[in-house]
């Protein structure tokens, strides 16, 4: 049986033109791993938004970053401020990963 570590899965839901930003937070963080996925459509408490391909005004993303505790708090530490203002959805959540020395 492979032996698995516990560690923090990242998810932050944010409007493509902030993800600059959401990056050097990351890497500020020690976190030296993320994908992004773009998300075509969504909804939540302000109605239902799209993606717009002409003007891009609605496009939001998720940013996917797996981390040891102390590197998502750090991560946690910076985003918080701005968490309201610029409309965040951040989740952090246990995963079990193989070869945990990578993150």
């Amino acid at each position: 049986m492979v032996d698995t570590v516990v560690r923090k899965r990242i998810e932050i839901l944010v409007d493509t033109p902030l993800m600059p930003i959401i990056i050097n937070m990351i890497k500020s963080a020690g976190i030296s791993g993320w994908s992004v996925i773009h998300v075509d459509s969504g909804g939540g408490r302000d109605g239902e938004w799209q993606h717009d391909d002409v003007t891009g005004a609605a496009a939001k993303s998720i940013l996917l970053a797996i981390a040891s505790d102390e590197k998502a708090q750090a991560l946690i530490d910076r985003i918080e401020p701005i968490l309201e203002t610029h409309r965040l959805l951040l989740t952090v959540g246990n995963v079990q990963v193989i070869r945990g020395d990578k993150f």
